[in-house]
């Protein structure tokens, strides 16, 4: 499937749409992505700043997602876990942007390459549009070559 037409499948996803949370960039290469949680009425805590759950879902499916496509058809890619640390109260409308690096994925080839299971962590700090740092979100990927079919 084409990058532009997933970015389009999610923003169309429940529990994207009617979170506030948009994909607005995934390159044709999928080597990078940029998704945007708006503060609204329906997505806010008890103290009116962002709620913690839509900051860590805006994050969820990406290194993954990047991962996998950028690994091909020959690797399993699973999340393996994730951590959030909230850094400070999200008043207005943040930003998530994933960059896939060709040297992590080189590490992530040499590594599995043995067919062993590769945990490895990717992070990604959700900011305002200012610059100030809200979250960070720190994943771990599962990467497994697959047995060849003989």
């Amino acid at each position: 499937m084409r990058a532009s037409t997933f970015r389009r499948l999610l923003n169309l996803w429940p529990p994207y749409l009617f979170s506030g949370i948009r994909v607005l960039h995934v390159a044709d290469d999928w080597s990078q992505a940029r998704v945007a949680l708006r503060l609204r009425p329906w997505n806010r805590n008890y103290v009116r700043t962002q709620f913690g759950g839509s900051l860590f879902s805006m994050t969820d499916p990406f290194w993954m997602l990047l991962v996998m496509h950028r690994l091909g058809g020959d690797y399993y890619v699973w999340d393996k876990a994730a951590t959030i640390d909230f850094v400070a109260p999200g008043r207005e409308d943040v930003y998530a942007e994933f960059r896939l690096e060709p040297a992590a994925l080189d590490e992530l080839r040499a590594a599995a390459a043995g067919g062993e299971k590769v945990l490895r962590w990717f992070e990604t700090e959700v900011k305002t549009a200012g610059g100030a740092v809200v979250a960070r979100v720190r994943k771990q990927l599962y990467v497994r070559l697959k047995p060849k079919a003989r």
